[in-house]
């Protein structure tokens, strides 16, 4: 079956935004003016197409990222509608990777959320072309103006509006286009009768008046348009659209459109400008990679990969998801080459072959089977065995590796066990599949309690996870109190020999290996090989490494995994017999044990940042109060008539905030957190946690 659209008129976008600034009820919009739904659903009805997990439903909130496929004017969009809480940023973060431009909400009378920055912190990180699409006109309190001004002041974004509204709140009527210079009623609730008119008299001058500023600023990226601006001449709409178009892919401008999606008005301009706009993958850098036999090497190779159907297969695995009926269900992107149904490719990151079974098109969860996936799309696999997030899928006779993502490490863990012994192995299970489809939980067992911990990234998390257990999986369980997970690093460097020697009739046992680590300012883990000569033949490099990440999961302050180490092996011998991995396995670890002792190992903990919104006349209270958390204030600031306090405290202390915040302001403040970072514990603490973590002797 050939593609039945072309690489340009395809478009990858996400919807990415604040809790409630209303993602999923804008993509339920789309849907149902694409023609794709035949009915509007909506969230807080428990009845969004997009939201269709249970506990989605009954919250009223997103938890996993849907994709769903919907066709606008002769293009194909691939639409990827995501979760704005905080628990949630890794399926954020995955969608973002995979796709090519974003469509980033603002609620017309928060403004700039702290989750917002988040998120556009997230984009600029993969360089995602975005539009701004202001919802929620019609509320109390919508402000379209202050709303540009704040993404200027608070995400340093150069955002011009294309679009003004007409009206706000109650008497939001309609919507002016600043390219055509023309203004839409809406006639209908439904959205579907608009009427196009002359801009009224009270506005003209305002239109004019950003009309000249998007001139202005477009005419920064096009030098013909410049031209004919400086020599007042007529500019066409093709040509303003033209170089829109060019400051949008390459992420220097950000148009702002308006609307209300509850109130269907403004959906339809916005596809429009998705068109218009948004980049298809031809417009975006060839994706990057490096060959798999060179990561070891002293040099990397780096590879290219061009969106086009002709070039070897490279795709990128972004999401698992286990499925009742089909089983396990992975998510890609194919950049590159085409990928059939039944055919066998090469997961490089593994180096494991696997079989593509089917291959589905998805709509939320209503799924159609196609027989091929090409560049530039995005679909599901059925049947791959090995694949985890961020593993790439290639061509076997050109292998490539492409660049995987990173997720946030979990910062809250508690302990479970089943109600009865015969829910165990169920858990166990259970636990496994929800660990593959998520980076961001993690499933272990407590060395010295013999407890199972799930660690995750926030008490909701954690929440959902355990009620999925009992849904999905039928599996009930007990869950203890949250613990922080805290990790360890060293200050100074430090060199180590580990020699693992055994020796007793028949073959030996030798491993011999020098490492000297040092501490990275940022980043987990990296190793670095500095062998010459052959002192330790290169089949046992990764052994040693192997060896070195096991002994990192236990430090040697309180047992906790060891962060932010870089490690170089420089030194070592090998014996031609007794010499094995296993023993090459040891010896890295014995090194690092012995090197982490000596460079000064202290304890980090995650700092959380957190922003309280709170009336003026609990201001001193609060900060009081945070001060005694061991918080740090890092500003106020008065926002539509409330402060606005931001500080960095410490995970440990936030248990419980959100009963002790209402009590202290008679339930009038808010706050929300996120992990910002980790940091240096207190010694004092630090021997407090040591001690209740030191293994009997």
């Amino acid at each position: 079956m050939p593609r039945e659209y072309s690489l340009e008129n395809t478009r990858n976008i996400g919807i990415m935004a604040h809790i409630d600034a209303g993602k999923t009820t804008t993509t339920e919009r789309i849907l149902f003016y694409t023609g794709k739904v035949h009915k509007l659903g909506e969230v807080h009805e428990g009845a969004a197409t997009m939201d269709w997990m249970e506990q989605e439903q009954e919250r009223g909130i997103t938890i996993t990222s849907a994709a769903t496929t919907a066709f606008w004017k002769g293009t194909r969009l691939n639409i990827i509608d995501t979760p704005g809480h905080v628990d949630f940023t890794v399926e954020v973060e995955r969608s973002l990777r995979v796709l090519d431009g974003a469509v980033a909400l603002f609620c017309a009378k928060g403004g700039v959320e702290p989750q917002s920055e988040t998120v556009w912190r997230q984009a600029d990180k993969y360089r995602v072309p975005r539009l701004a699409y202001v919802n929620k006109m019609d509320i109390l309190g919508a402000d379209f103006f202050n709303c540009v001004q704040m993404m200027k002041d608070r995400l340093n974004a150069n955002a011009v509006p294309i679009q003004l509204p007409i009206g706000k709140e109650d008497h939001f009527e309609g919507i002016i286009d600043l390219v055509k210079m023309k203004a839409y009623y809406y006639m209908d609730d439904l959205g579907k009768n608009i009427v196009e008119k002359e801009i009224p008299e009270d506005m003209k001058a305002l239109a004019e008046e950003y009309h000249v500023k998007l001139l202005e600023a477009v005419a920064d990226f096009d030098d013909e348009l410049m031209m004919k601006y400086l020599e007042g001449e007529e500019i066409s709409e093709e040509q303003l659209k033209k170089a829109i178009r060019k400051a949008t892919v390459s992420v220097k401008m950000i148009p702002v459109t308006c609307g209300s999606s509850y109130k269907n008005k403004g959906v339809q301009k916005l596809l429009d400008c998705i068109v218009d706009y948004l980049p298809s993958p031809l417009d975006i850098p060839p994706v990057k990679g490096i060959h798999p036999d060179s990561l070891y090497g002293e040099e990397q190779v780096e590879l290219v990969r061009h969106a086009d159907d002709n070039e070897p297969l490279a795709a990128l695995a972004f999401k698992i998801m286990s499925d009742p009926y089909v089983g396990k269900l992975a998510y890609f992107r194919v950049y590159s080459g085409v990928l059939s149904s039944g055919s066998y490719v090469l997961n490089s990151t593994k180096g494991k072959r696997e079989r593509v079974g089917r291959i589905l098109r998805m709509h939320a969860n209503h799924r159609e089977e196609i027989d091929a996936a090409y560049a530039g799309e995005i679909a599901a696999a059925v049947g791959l065995k090995f694949t985890t997030t961020g593993d790439t899928l290639c061509d076997e006779n050109n292998p490539i590796i492409l660049e995987s993502m990173e997720f946030p490490e979990p910062v809250i863990n508690v302990a479970i066990e089943p109600k009865t012994k015969a829910g165990q192995e169920k858990m166990a299970i259970a636990l496994q599949k929800l660990a593959e489809e998520d980076p961001t939980f993690r499933v272990y067992t407590d060395p010295e309690t013999g407890q199972t911990l799930i660690a995750g990234m926030g008490e909701l998390h954690l929440e959902i996870i355990v009620d999925r257990l009992m849904r999905e999986f039928k599996v009930e369980a007990n869950v203890g109190k949250p613990q922080v997970a805290y990790k360890e690093t060293i200050r100074k460097s430090a060199k180590a020999e580990g020699k693992f020697v055994r020796q007793s009739g028949g073959r030996g046992q030798y491993g011999h290996c020098w490492i000297e680590i040092e501490p990275l300012e940022s980043g987990g883990y990296e190793f670095i090989n500095n062998i010459v000569g052959g002192v330790i033949p290169k089949e046992y490099i990764p052994a040693v490494d192997a060896g070195i990440r096991d002994a990192m999961n236990t430090g040697v302050v309180a047992g906790y995994p060891v962060i932010n180490v870089r490690v170089k092996l420089f030194d070592g011998s090998y014996h031609e017999v007794d010499s094995s991995e296993m023993a090459f396995k040891i010896a890295g670890s014995m090194a690092f044990k012995e090197a982490m002792k000596n460079a000064d190992p202290v304890l980090l903990e995650p700092i959380m940042k957190v922003e309280v919104t709170t009336p003026e006349e609990y201001m001193g209270d609060i900060i009081g109060d945070l001060n005694s958390r061991r918080g740090r204030i890092e500003g106020m600031e008065a926002r539509s008539g409330a402060q606005v306090i931001t500080a960095y405290v410490p995970l440990s202390e936030m248990f419980g905030y959100a009963t002790v915040l209402r009590s202290r302001s008679q339930g009038r403040a808010v706050y929300s957190m996120q992990f910002d970072h980790y940091a240096e514990v207190p010694r004092n603490i630090q021997e407090q946690i040591a001690g209740l973590r030191k293994p009997k002797e």
